[in-house]
């Protein structure tokens, strides 16, 4: 009897919701590659220099970006030296690019390709939905990716054979080279792309309930702790009367001299009393949060004077870092991203064939009845007839 009613909410719910999820899915594996595929787009619009060419400063960067109405509070350098400078304000605030070896002000990126994505996030999030109605197009998806979630759980319920023997485990496990029929076949790989998927594909969309809602996001920080995680204590000595602040090319330059293996370097820029700066160094792709170090130095001296790894960070904002980039698997790098495309397609063909069996179960069985319903009533005006 529960295996039963779990089956027909399994059914139901899946029907409900089965459009929305491959609208979702489709857009997940077109989305897989985000990042690589913008940043190759954007580096056709960036200038070209000669080798050897010298980068600008740091006072340059800022009055260029000043132009375009940016009080810029952090500068963005990369290791690629084709790359321009990002120029940036707080959070939320706008940022531009500029050139790092001639000050020019770039501008953000335009491209299709920057188009295109943009477009297809729109859809994943809210179905490219504007105004009021984006609020609701947003808990539509929200909703339909938690049901998604309870169909993974039910689906790993009723995945498990009745009779728990090694061969009907197995054959939910592999793929045949042919099957009886279409229905059979339906069957078996429905059950097959849910096994091989069902692990990151929980991560994938787990981490979106997460995304969607408040109450989930609430529960991941209560489950996450209240480690308030250990702030960076700069310890700053007064310097000798009359000392100057070393410039901000020099102590970016000291920066950079902490680690060979960064990709981007973020300073932060100081106030005209500070005693210290901050960079931000990140070996990762800058989607990897737990590859990020944040480094000060002694704006006097450029000692080194304080440090914090990601594992320093409170809880909670590890928490929240983890299901942002766990839920496009870029937490783990190309490899990461790929399984999360991987998982994505294999949700369109379980939609798929979920949509096959269940019009084979529910449909079809209607259009029979009514055949012979009506050879029946033909039936019985031949009899009429003869009679």
């Amino acid at each position: 009897m529960i295996r039963k009613t779990i089956f027909w909410l399994h059914l139901g719910t899946g029907i409900a919701v089965g459009l929305v999820v491959a609208m979702m899915s489709l857009t997940g594996v077109l989305l897989t590659y985000e990042h690589q595929m913008t940043a190759w787009a954007d580096a056709k619009s960036w200038p070209s220099h000669p080798a050897g060419a010298e980068r600008v400063s740091v006072e340059a960067l800022v009055a260029s970006a000043a132009g375009a109405g940016i009080s810029p509070q952090r500068l963005t350098y990369y290791r690629d030296p084709d790359m321009p400078v990002l120029a940036g304000g707080g959070r939320r605030d706008p940022s531009t690019y500029v050139d790092g070896y001639t000050g020019d002000l770039l501008g953000r990126p335009t491209s299709t390709m920057r188009d295109v994505m943009a477009t297809l996030t729109a859809w994943h999030r809210w179905f490219d939905v504007d105004g009021e109605g984006r609020a609701t197009a947003q808990f539509i998806t929200g909703i339909s990716n938690l049901i998604f979630l309870f169909l993974i759980v039910s689906g790993a319920y009723l995945w498990l054979p009745k009779v728990m023997r090694w061969p009907l485990f197995r054959e939910r496990l592999r793929f045949r080279k042919s099957y009886r029929n279409s229905k059979e076949r339906d069957f078996y790989w429905h059950h097959i792309f849910a096994a091989w998927s069902i692990v990151p594909l929980i991560v994938v969309v787990a981490t979106g309930v997460v995304i969607s809602f408040g109450w989930a996001n609430s529960l991941l920080t209560g489950l996450a702790g209240d480690s308030p995680g250990r702030p960076i204590e700069a310890a700053v000595s007064e310097p000798p009367a009359h000392t100057a602040r070393m410039s901000l090319d020099e102590l970016l330059q000291r920066a950079m001299a902490q680690s060979d293996s960064w990709n981007s370097i973020a300073m932060d820029l100081p106030g005209p009393e500070s005693k210290s700066v901050s960079f931000q160094l990140d070996a990762g792709s800058g989607r990897q949060p737990h590859k990020r170090t944040i480094v000060m130095l002694d704006a006097f001296s450029g000692k080194v004077v304080g440090s914090s790894e990601f594992s320093d960070q409170p809880a909670t904002t590890r928490a929240i870092s983890w299901n942002r980039y766990l839920h496009t698997g870029e937490s783990f790098g190309f490899v990461g991203q790929t399984i999360a495309g991987v998982v994505s397609l294999t949700s369109l063909f379980m939609v798929w064939t979920g949509f096959a069996l269940a019009w084979r179960r529910l449909i079809v069985p209607l259009y029979r009845r009514k055949g012979r319903a009506a050879r029946g009533v033909r039936s019985t005006e031949n009899m009429g007839r003869l009679k």
